[in-house]
């Protein structure tokens, strides 16, 4: 026996996620670097309290909008001031 399809209903396409046209994803926006890549140092701590929660975790790219390099860098300071109990 054929299978039954209704012919009814529209198909979604290759576009998938049932996303019409107008919902289409927002792209990131672009971050605005305020600071200079010197400024991403262990020592200041002021500076890098803004990319720590409040529970001491190194927020993610993602909210932070800083490019792959400066993420790196930024880390690497918050690990090293830690380390040198400069932050918590």
């Amino acid at each position: 026996m054929p299978r039954k399809t209704n012919l009814e209903r529209p198909t979604r396409g290759r576009t998938g996620r049932g996303r019409s046209g107008s919902e289409a994803r927002m792209p990131r926006p672009k971050p605005k670097i305020d600071f200079t890549l010197d400024a991403l140092d262990y020592r200041n701590t002021t500076l890098l309290r803004q990319f720590v929660t409040d529970a001491g975790r190194v927020l993610p790219r993602k909210y932070t909008g800083l490019p792959a390099h400066y993420q790196r860098r930024l880390t690497r300071s918050i690990k090293r001031a830690r380390q040198m109990l400069l932050m918590k």
